[in-house]
């Protein structure tokens, strides 16, 4: 199930890169940045976004054995999003799935 799992955490992976790459060609960064500071759901969806964020590195801060490795995995969350934590889970997501998991379904896995 773990390998399953991992190809459809990669495929949004993917799409958001894709997605990304495809903004930064056709859009305007910085008009889209004012726009989103200057506006009270722009603010509220940057909030939202970045406490996501602050979730994602706490899985992360809990989930990494030493502190070095965690800090590499964290502190791009903040800069590269969720393209880089879903890198993360695609990568750890076998010790995610048996630390989740009840220990009979950890078992099979």
């Amino acid at each position: 199930m773990p390998s399953r799992s991992r190809l459809l955490l990669l495929a949004p992976t993917l799409v958001l890169t894709a997605l990304i790459i495809w903004a930064v060609r056709a859009g305007d960064f910085a008009g889209a940045g004012d726009w989103l500071t200057g506006q009270p759901w722009g603010i509220v969806t940057l909030g939202d976004l970045y406490f996501g964020f602050v979730l994602s590195a706490l899985v992360v801060a809990a989930t990494e054995r030493r502190w070095l490795p965690a800090l590499f995995w964290i502190l791009p969350i903040f800069v590269l999003g969720n393209v880089w934590t879903g890198l993360w889970f695609i990568l750890r997501w076998p010790q995610v799935w048996r630390r989740l998991a009840p220990q009979d379904r950890a078992d099979a896995a």
